[in-house]
């Protein structure tokens, strides 16, 4: 299996996970408290999964490899990936204080949840977008057999250190009780 493949596959976990906050920020901005603690579930998906894991994989191991086979890092594709990274952290921890100043009592924050939400998830959706179409097709085509299986191993070494044993797992599941909860 190409590296290339496990991310696009992560990303389509990350597309629904995105589905649901826009629904779960919906919910809180109508007045749904409870909503507020499914947000937290969430946002520890995009910190945990997303950032740790994906990113991790990508930042740790896939960029800097593709860097060393020749694709430009600084005004080149992976600059812009690594950019988008730190917007998504950003808005991340900006959508964290909105409900944590909700769940403070602070009601009138939770009518921007929405707004920040759908920042996000524009600059996730193309950032997948322009990863699954452009950079990952370019990758699968610079990295041989044998560094794309060396490259599994590194990305289950990522998970396992940056994630911890069972969490992805965990991780899916907390999706699919909330995809019941928001999605159907």
């Amino acid at each position: 299996m190409q590296p290339t493949e496990i991310l696009s596959t992560e990303h389509k976990s990350i597309l629904v996970a995105l589905k649901i906050l826009e629904k779960a920020g919906k919910a809180l901005a109508s007045g749904d408290l409870a909503a507020a603690e499914d947000l937290d579930r969430l946002l520890d998906f995009f910190r945990g999964f997303v950032d740790q894991c994906h990113h991790g994989k990508e930042e740790l191991a896939l960029f800097p490899e593709l860097v060393k086979r020749g694709v430009p890092k600084e005004g080149g594709p992976i600059g812009v990936m690594l950019s988008e990274h730190e917007v998504g952290r950003g808005l991340v921890r900006k959508i964290q204080d909105l409900v944590n100043a909700v769940k403070g009592g602070e009601a009138g924050a939770a009518k921007e949840v929405p707004q920040f939400i759908g920042y996000y998830r524009g600059v996730l959706e193309a950032h997948i977008q322009k990863e699954d179409n452009v950079l990952f097709v370019r990758a699968a085509g610079l990295l041989d057999k044998t560094r794309a299986e060396e490259m599994v191993q590194e990305f289950d070494r990522i998970e396992q250190e940056h994630v911890g044993a069972g969490k992805h797992e965990a991780y899916h599941q907390m999706l699919e009780t909330l995809k019941e909860r928001y999605l159907s």
